[in-house]
């Protein structure tokens, strides 16, 4: 999926390698996120998670309502960068487990706090109350496990047997919920409405009784709204259907559904080898600069390539670490590869730079900005040996 021509772009222009991502076509995904927001009265969080690009804070918060976080880290950086003018973002931070110091942390400046665990609610209570003194908005929520996959990788699905994240109902029947004034469960990844229809169905049959209880519910995120095809229309009526029924302000917080489409990784050719046919060895990595290519898995679009045959010329893409199995996957080219050449790995931007590793002292991707309009480019950062030493010891 790819919402750009990268291909007008001179890569002679990138260090290599190099994530690239398009403003524009940004700001395309932000518009309709925000038509969602304004049409069903839902507030759209941006998941930090997915796609953690700060410099593109300013235009984030233009258009939507705030940002979601994992943990301190991600919910400071969205108090910091994701702001416009004098507008600031609503800052939600959810995490299976926090300790003592970060939520201290969080209560000063977070706006909803989500918990895993009864557990953890309960023994935070001391300074929970303290912080509501001082910040009487502070909200707090649970959240939940719907205990209805939708999904096909156990990796990535929330409801899967023995999940530990969310709470059964089972667990939450004739609990004291004074305090919480929300409930929030995530359960999808990069999926359609239908899916999410489905879910919420389950959601109302077990926790439709506490919802009545609630002033906010979080759908959480894996919500694909900025792809075609989606029903958009669909979603906006079950907003304003499940909101009007409940008396609930309904958030979502997509993280992929802002940069798909938006991004490439500019890679370069660095060797050609026979081994069981040619391989293509690149100065990047699927384990260290693209892992869910491993983990999903899944074969990623290379601009001007097909399957294997579809074109004269067949080439297994491989990374530079010594993993054996740090291979992309294999692909067809009308003309033969050559060292010095650059490719384009399609659709790069959400779930790899926030998840790039130095493996092997592999050097990580520089980080661009390009107006695939105006074709103004800024290299906004380039990572050195620096950035690999000083975070071991």
């Amino acid at each position: 999926m790819q919402f750009t021509d990268f291909s007008k772009l001179d890569l002679q222009r990138l260090p290599s390698p190099c994530f690239v991502v398009d403003e524009v076509a940004i700001e395309r995904n932000l518009i309709i996120l925000n038509q969602v927001a304004r049409q069903s009265g839902a507030k759209v969080l941006a998941a930090l998670k997915a796609f953690s690009m700060w410099q593109l804070g300013p235009l984030t918060a233009r258009y939507l309502d705030g940002i979601c976080a994992s943990g301190l880290y991600e919910a400071r950086l969205g108090k910091e960068e994701y702001h416009y003018r004098q507008h600031s973002a609503e800052v939600h931070v959810y995490s299976a487990a926090f300790s003592q110091s970060d939520l201290e942390e969080l209560l000063g400046f977070a706006d909803h706090i989500v918990f895993n665990s009864l557990s953890q609610w309960r023994r935070f209570q001391t300074l929970i109350q303290a912080a509501t003194i001082k910040r009487p908005k502070l909200a707090f929520g649970l959240r939940i496990n719907p205990e209805h996959s939708e999904g096909s990788v156990p990796i990535y699905d929330p409801c899967a047997a023995g999940s530990r994240l969310g709470i059964r109902i089972s667990s939450l029947e004739d609990q004291d919920l004074e305090g919480i004034s929300g409930l929030h469960f995530h359960t999808l990844c990069e999926q359609g409405f239908a899916e999410l229809a489905r879910t919420l169905d389950a959601v109302e049959k077990k926790f439709g009784h506490l919802l009545h209880q609630m002033s906010w519910i979080n759908f959480g995120g894996g919500h694909h709204i900025t792809a075609p095809e989606y029903d958009i229309d669909g979603l906006i009526a079950r907003i304003k259907q499940f909101s009007a029924k409940y008396q609930v302000q309904v958030y979502l917080e997509p993280g992929e559904a802002i940069a798909i489409g938006t991004g490439i990784l500019c890679t370069e050719v660095l060797d050609i080898i026979d081994s069981d046919g040619k391989q293509a060895i690149l100065d990047t990595s699927a384990t260290c600069h693209m892992p869910d290519t491993l983990e999903m898995p899944y074969r990623p679009d290379i601009t001007g390539a097909g399957e294997t045959g579809q074109y004269r010329h067949n080439y297994r893409l491989g990374g530079l670490t010594c993993l054996a199995g740090d291979i992309i996957n294999d692909y067809s080219f009308a003309q033969p590869l050559n060292i010095g050449q650059r490719l384009i790995i399609e659709d790069m931007a959400h779930y790899t730079m926030v998840k790039t590793s130095t493996f092997n002292g592999t050097k990580l991707p520089a980080l661009a900005l390009w107006n695939s309009q105006t074709d103004t480019l800024k290299i906004i950062r380039e990572f050195d040996y620096n950035d690999f030493k000083h975070r071991l010891s």
